[in-house]
C-alpha cells in the first residue's frame, strides 16, 4: 500500500461536479487513486498506521492544484525537428514535405530520445496524459518504432494512449510523402494487430491504451481508412486523425475525392463516440451540427494553427454545439514546444480575437484541458479531482513573482499570467514524477545534449540526400 498525502492546498480546482472550486483542503491518494479530500486530513483516517504502509507528505501550502492535463494531439518524434529555418515560414503542405526528407531519418534512438524530451516538458508543465500521433515508418529503420516510444514513455510514467498511425498514399500514388516512409496496407493492418496484442490495456485507469489513426485524407487510401474504421470498432479501440486543418486540405478533398472533409470522412465510417480529428478549422455551421449529433470529437491545437498560419478553429461555436473538445500540443515541429500550460495560454487568447473577448473565460480552456480531454480519450477516471479518480494531478506554486498581484482568482493565475510555467509537483497514478520543477531520476541537460546530437544527424543526412539546404 502507497499513500501520498498532499496538504495545506491554497486553491484546489477540482473540475469535478459544479466545477467547485476550493481552498485550505487536503487530498489523500492510496495505490494510485484520489481517497479522500478535506481539511486536516489523517494519512490513516481512523485507524494506526499499518506496519507494511508508505506514506508521503507534500506540503502545497501556496500551491494551485489541477487535475492532470489531458493532451489530445501530439508528434512526440518532432521533437527533434523544432526551429527548422526552411520550414520556420512555410504553410502546411510545404512545411510538411520538406520534413518528410528529415523524418525519413528517424531510427530506434531517435524515436527514443524524442519521446523522452516531448513526454518530460508535458510532464514539467501539467500534462499527466498524452495520446501521440505516430505515423512515420521508414523503411530503413531498424525494428517497430513505436514499440520503443511505447516502452520509453511507460518508462518515463505518463498515462499514455499512442496511436498506431499510417501512411499508405506516397508521392508515386499522388500523396504527399516519399514512397519510403509508406507501407501496404496488409503490412498497416497486421501491425495494428500485433500493437493492440502487446499493449493495448482496455480496463480502467489504464495507464496505456492502444489507438489507430491513418494521417490524413492526403496521405492513406479510401480502402484503407474504411478497413482501419471497421478494424477498429472490432477491437473496440478509438481512432484519431487529422481533419480540416487547411483551406489546402479542403481543396485537396473537393478536387480528388469529390467531397468535402467530413463528408468524405463519413463515407469511410470516420464519425462517432470513438473517433476523435486533430484541428478541425474549417467546419461549417452544419457540419459541426453533425460533429455534436455524433459526438465526434475535436483536439484544438491553437498553437501550430497559429505557427502555420492555418488559421483559428471555431471553438467557442463547437462548445456551444455541443461538440467535445480537447486541447493538443500537436508536434513539436509546428509549435515548436509541448509546453501544456503555453497551449492553455494560447488557447485562451486566440479565441477572444477569432470570436470575442467574452467567448474563452479561463474555466472554459480548464475544461477543454481537463473533462474534455477525458471525455475525447474515453477514459473518465480522469479529468477532476474527486473521490475515486485517478490520482492525477498538476501542482503550481503562486508565491512567485509572476503572480505577485494576481490572488483576486488563484485559478486562473496561470493561465493570465506568467509564461506556461513549469510545475512544483505533476503526479500520475500517485507518483511524483516532477518535484520542485524538475523531472523526477531524469538528468535534462545530458537529454538535451543527447536531442541535439541526434537531431544533427538526421539533418545532415536529410541534406546530403536531398541537396537541401536547411539551415
Amino acid at each position: 500500500m502507497h499513500r501520498l498525502l498532499i496538504r495545506n492546498i491554497h486553491t484546489l480546482v477540482t473540475m469535478g461536479e459544479d466545477e467547485r472550486i476550493v481552498q485550505g483542503v487536503d487530498v489523500l491518494v492510496e495505490d494510485g487513486r484520489i481517497v479522500a479530500i478535506g481539511k486536516n486530513l489523517a494519512a490513516y483516517p481512523g485507524q494506526s498506521r499499518p506496519q507494511a504502509a508508505d506514506v508521503r507528505t507534500l506540503d502545497a501550502t501556496n500551491c494551485v492544484v489541477y487535475p492532470g492535463f489531458v493532451n489530445c494531439h501530439h508528434h512526440l518524434y518532432q521533437t527533434l525537428t523544432r526551429n527548422i529555418p526552411k520550414v520556420q515560414n512555410a504553410k502546411l503542405f510545404d512545411w510538411l514535405i520538406g520534413l518528410y526528407e528529415v523524418w525519413r531519418e528517424l531510427s530506434e534512438e531517435a524515436v527514443e530520445v524524442s519521446t523522452r524530451v516531448g513526454v518530460g516538458e508535458l510532464l514539467l508543465t501539467g500534462c499527466t496524459t498524452t495520446s501521440d500521433h505516430f505515423y512515420v515508418f521508414p523503411k530503413r529503420a531498424s525494428r517497430e518504432l513505436l514499440d520503443v516510444e511505447i516502452e520509453t514513455a511507460r518508462k518515463l510514467g505518463i498515462r499514455f494512449h499512442p496511436t498506431r498511425g499510417s501512411m499508405s498514399r506516397g508521392r508515386s500514388k499522388g500523396g504527399l510523402p516519399p514512397d519510403d516512409v509508406v507501407q501496404d496496407p496488409e503490412e498497416i493492418l497486421a501491425d495494428c494487430d500485433r500493437i493492440i496484442a502487446k499493449f493495448h490495456d482496455p480496463n480502467p485507469f489504464s495507464m496505456c491504451r492502444i489507438v489507430l489513426a491513418p494521417c490524413s485524407p492526403f496521405s492513406v487510401t479510401t480502402e484503407l481508412l474504411a478497413e482501419t474504421a471497421k478494424y477498429a470498432r472490432s477491437k473496440k479501440v478509438q481512432l484519431h486523425t487529422h481533419l480540416c486543418e487547411t483551406k489546402d486540405e479542403e481543396e485537396y478533398c473537393l478536387k480528388n475525392l469529390g467531397m468535402r472533409p467530413l463528408d468524405y470522412m463519413e463515407s469511410t465510417g470516420w464519425v462517432g463516440s470513438d473517433v476523435w480529428y486533430a484541428h478541425g478549422i474549417y467546419f461549417n455551421d452544419a457540419e459541426i451540427a453533425r460533429l455534436a449529433k455524433t459526438q465526434t470529437g475535436i483536439s484544438h491545437c491553437p498553437t501550430s494553427n497559429l505557427r502555420l498560419g492555418s488559421g483559428i478553429c471555431p471553438v467557442p461555436k463547437m462548445l456551444d454545439a455541443g461538440v467535445k473538445i480537447g486541447l493538443g500540443v500537436d508536434g513539436s515541429a509546428s509549435n515548436d514546444s509541448s509546453n501544456f500550460a503555453r497551449e492553455m495560454q494560447s488557447a485562451l487568447l486566440v479565441h477572444r480575437v477569432g470570436t470575442a473577448v467574452d467567448a474563452m473565460p479561463p474555466i472554459r480552456v480548464l475544461e477543454m484541458a481537463t473533462q474534455g480531454g477525458a471525455a475525447v480519450l474515453g477514459q473518465p477516471e480522469i479529468g477532476s479531482v474527486e473521490v475515486g479518480k485517478a490520482a492525477d494531478l498538476a501542482v503550481f506554486r503562486l508565491d512567485k513573482i509572476d503572480y505577485a498581484g494576481a490572488m483576486a482568482d488563484p485559478a486562473a493565475a496561470i493561465l493570465m499570467c506568467g509564461a506556461g510555467p513549469r510545475t512544483e509537483y505533476t503526479i500520475v497514478n500517485g507518483r511524483v514524477l516532477v518535484e520542485r520543477g524538475k523531472l523526477v531520476g531524469v538528468d535534462e541537460e545530458a537529454l538535451w545534449e543527447r536531442a541535439n546530437r541526434v537531431a544533427e544527424k538526421m539533418l545532415s543526412a536529410a541534406e546530403k540526400t536531398t541537396g537541401m539546404k536547411y539551415r
